[in-house]
């Protein structure tokens, strides 16, 4: 590179890096801060560089990504979802296709770049839905696990594109059927062929390089086994991504596939950033003020389109509105492979440079507005029910006798199956309510009376018979959900006992002013179950222990607060810290109720003086040369507390 080049490089760099931080900060895909980084350091902004200059570069990113994309292709799990997968998802690709090269030809472009326009359209983000869903907890609802099949055909899809669009650039001559069926030829044929050496040489390599204990030669290995797969099916006139795709999937199944994950990770999103700087790049500001308006209503018909066929599919294949509803807001956005296509169309000459400008910016908008889609589906979905049958939820029947013996439990995973089966051995009645369908049906076929339901919905509690019950346990662990829950189950049951499961004691205090019996935080509580057996094993009587571990909790695990700082510490959490006043100490012949305590926000746990400790000195204590204080808070606190007491 010439030294020339490294001064606008760093500058692009610099823009990119705050743009990342700016656009995370406003809760956009990162995505979104590379394309306005190359907007702003391409043509249309400084002309540092040209789209030419980042192409080569920026290749390597897609070919690592589609690497990194066949490492997660696993075949037993697209076994299991082939119905959705190959049903739901086969018919949106080529629905949504097929009507947008409709439109296109209609509006006189050639028959390559309506294919082109058709799967651009077609394909959504896998990187951002899948994201946001599994920020929602909705993975394992019914609308997720069908947004995702549709999500894994889009990438299945994206393997025969990769081969038919260097066939399709034939420099304005007649696209030749048995063209493309040479090429899915050969793409077949290289296909096979790298699963046939995959199967037996790449296991073995990476079995060599990993008795060589060498990280270095690790991720070396990966890099030269992606790229020259790549390079391969690059000769035989095909696209570098495919064969990083193939090699990808031969490596998904092995024992290194987590460990090769890894080690690609950083290369891939340096690159795939400079990918998404490179498209930035792409984007002409005077067309996309020339033509706005158009790009605005492309826009919405690629939104309202793309969501009217996944909606009317998903309602065809007998699918209620809600989880249609759903489920088409959740895939209306353009995806990050559109990109890669839009691309590699540009490259080949496939499309001319407004058409590619409007869908990249369409593309763009469309995922800067994809966060408030997903997260408003599901209440958009549920008043689209609601209208309909006045039924918010499709809502289970309990037929269990209700008494204040029933124990209910909402959430069966493995906390709630361990309940239930000592509940079972002591005869107890119980009712379990969970939102994971498969735990559901197998449970349920195991003769257990557990229902799939949303805990958070007042009508199921209702059916329940959450008013006459004698407990309620709640044992998942999402603290968006827990607080809501507890409280209207409270308000529906002012006398009921409520148990919560909770991973740590952060919200006790919430849980407990909306209105929950007891906090149970798994944590702490493991660590006095081990508590308890060191004492037992000590010879302390179990009435002691039992006395402790009560008063223990009784006091919100006061005790489990406060750890005296080692090298590695968390500075989010609560430290001890041992003060020892020297003479001349500012706080000497002062009392405790004299200091700012509320002020300087830290807890005096206890004094100790001569070797013993007074924990909790009264207000009256007077302070004297040698005594230690400990003091418990956050770190930063402690250390302005401990300059206080020594200096004032």
């Amino acid at each position: 590179m010439e030294h020339g080049y490294l001064t606008p490089l760093l500058l692009m760099l610099l823009i990119a890096i705050g743009s990342i931080a700016l656009f995370r900060r406003l809760g956009l895909p990162a995505i979104l801060a590379y394309l306005l980084t190359g907007v702003v350091s391409g043509p249309s902004g400084f002309n540092w560089f040209s789209q030419a200059q980042m192409h080569s570069v920026a290749e390597l990113g897609v070919v690592l990504l589609m690497f990194s994309l066949g490492l997660e292709f696993s075949l037993p799990r697209l076994w299991a979802m082939r119905r959705t997968v190959f049903g739901l998802g086969s018919a949106q690709v080529l629905v949504t296709s097929a009507i947008s090269a409709c439109i296109a030809l209609y509006y006189d472009q050639s028959t390559a770049s309506a294919i082109v326009i058709g799967a651009a359209i077609a394909l959504s983000s896998t990187a951002i839905v899948l994201k946001l869903l599994n920020e929602q907890d909705w993975l394992r609802r019914r609308h997720g696990e069908l947004s995702v099949s549709v999500l894994l055909f889009q990438d299945i899809a994206v393997v025969p594109l990769l081969i038919l669009l260097p066939l399709l650039a034939t420099d304005g001559e007649a696209l030749a059927l048995q063209d493309i069926f040479y090429g899915l030829l050969k793409g077949t044929v290289a296909f096979v062929g790298l699963m046939a050496a995959g199967k037996w040489l790449l296991p073995k390599l990476f079995d060599e390089i990993a008795r060589a204990r060498s990280s270095e030669l690790f991720v070396l290995a990966t890099l030269v086994v992606a790229l020259s797969t790549g390079a391969f099916t690059q000769w035989m006139g095909m696209s570098m991504a495919l064969g990083a795709f193939m090699a990808g999937m031969l490596l998904g199944e092995s024992q290194y596939r987590r460990q090769l994950e890894a080690d690609i990770r950083p290369f891939r999103d340096l690159l795939m950033g400079l990918f998404f700087i490179s498209i930035g790049m792409l984007l002409d500001f005077q067309l996309v003020m020339a033509y706005w308006w158009q790009i605005l209503l492309l826009l919405f018909a690629v939104i309202v389109g793309k969501g009217m066929v996944v909606y009317l599919l998903l309602r065809f294949s007998g699918e209620p509105i809600r989880n249609a509803a759903t489920s088409a807001m959740t895939l209306a956005q353009v995806g990050e492979f559109s990109f890669v296509i839009l691309a590699l169309a540009v490259n080949y000459e496939l499309l001319d440079k407004q058409v590619s400008t409007q869908l990249v910016m369409v593309a763009v908008v469309s995922m800067a507005i994809a966060p408030w889609l997903v997260r408003h589906s599901a209440e958009i979905g549920k008043r689209m029910q609601a209208r309909v049958d006045n039924n918010l939820d499709d809502e289970p029947e309990f037929p269990v006798e209700v008494s204040k013996d029933l124990v209910i439990i909402l959430g069966y995973g493995r906390v709630g199956q361990t309940i239930a089966r000592f509940l079972k051995i002591e005869a107890i009645p119980y009712l379990v309510l969970d939102m994971d369908p498969a735990r559901v049906t197998e449970a349920r076929n195991g003769g257990e009376p557990v229902y799939y339901g949303d805990a958070c919905k007042a009508s199921i509690l209702k059916q329940l018979g959450i008013r006459d019950a004698g407990m309620l346990v709640v044992t998942f662990c999402d603290s968006r959900a827990l607080e809501e829950v507890v409280h209207m189950c409270r308000d529906m049951a002012p006398e009921l006992n409520i148990l919560v499961r909770t991973r740590d004691d952060k919200s006790l205090d919430q849980l407990e002013h909306a209105g929950a019996t007891q906090v149970i935080p798994e944590s702490l509580e493991g660590s006095l179950m081990l508590v308890s057996q060191v004492l037992y094993k000590c010879g302390i009587p179990l009435s002691r222990i039992l006395k402790r571990l009560e008063s223990e909790r009784r006091n919100h695990y006061r005790y489990l607060h406060g750890f005296f700082s080692g090298v590695e510490s968390d500075f989010t959490l609560e430290q001890l810290h041992a003060v020892s006043l020297p003479e001349g100490a500012s706080v000497v012949g002062k009392r405790i109720g004299e200091l700012p305590w509320e002020k300087l926000r830290v807890e005096l746990r206890a004094v100790r003086r001569d070797g013993a400790e007074v924990e909790q000195p009264s207000k009256e204590w007077l302070l004297k040369t040698g005594d230690i204080l400990l003091l418990q808070g956050k770190p930063r606190r402690v250390e302005r507390a401990e300059q206080y007491l020594l200096q004032g």
